[in-house]
């Protein structure tokens, strides 16, 4: 006896993906609660303080004084931050990914940038440096992208250092006149004054006396 069922068309698979799509798009209705609720954790940098001067994106390096080479630091933003009460500015690098400090220290007047083996784009320092939890002389070597950023770290640093440098020499001229006044003070105490002098002249007996 021939059968009357119909054959059944085979699915492609253009067809299961369009289910799916379909079954994702469709809105049950139900509710689901996190399983965790997370609660929002405030962080803080150490920066909150500070006003950024500049923020540029380079290489930093540091040399090595036992394997005698040169070693990368990391790949981040180097900043200028100056403290918003006390005017000290620092340099500030991490690494980009992990955030890692790089580098770490105050812009002294006697920071001197060089360049660093003939290449435009790079600068050569020494600073004594923080930023491994511990102080210490540090040589750093930094490659920026193009001359433009490299010429402005240079000539943020030198404005930095030379107004560093004009406080420090004007903190010293304060303190050699203030000094100088206090002198000129004891030694006009010392000095007799011209009423006395005055009766020593007057009475040479009284003077005679006391020298009898």
């Amino acid at each position: 006896m021939a059968s009357n069922a119909k054959p059944v068309a085979a699915r492609r698979p253009e067809d299961e993906e369009e289910d799916e799509a379909r079954a994702e798009d469709e809105d049950t209705g139900a509710q689901i609660a996190p399983i965790v609720r997370l609660q929002e954790v405030a962080v803080t940098t150490g920066e909150e303080n500070e006003d950024v001067l500049l923020d540029l994106k380079a290489k930093l390096y540091r040399y090595d004084q036992d394997g005698k080479q040169w070693k990368e630091r990391g790949v981040g933003n180097v900043k200028l931050l100056k403290h918003k009460e006390t005017g000290k500015v620092r340099l500030v690098m991490r690494q980009s990914k992990t955030l890692k400090i790089c580098a770490n220290h105050l812009v002294l007047p006697t920071l001197k940038l060089q360049e660093h083996q003939g290449n435009e784009k790079s600068c050569v320092w020494h600073a004594a440096d923080y930023a491994d939890g511990e102080l210490k002389q540090e040589t750093f070597a930094i490659r920026f992208p193009s001359l433009e950023n490299c010429k402005s770290f240079r000539e943020t640093i030198e404005e930095i250092t030379e107004s560093e440098a004009k406080k420090d020499g004007g903190d010293e001229e304060a303190d050699a006149a203030a000094n100088l006044i206090q002198n000129l003070s004891v030694s006009e105490e010392k000095k007799p004054s011209a009423s006395e002098s005055s009766k020593t002249e007057d009475n040479p007996q009284s003077s005679s006396a006391e020298s009898a």
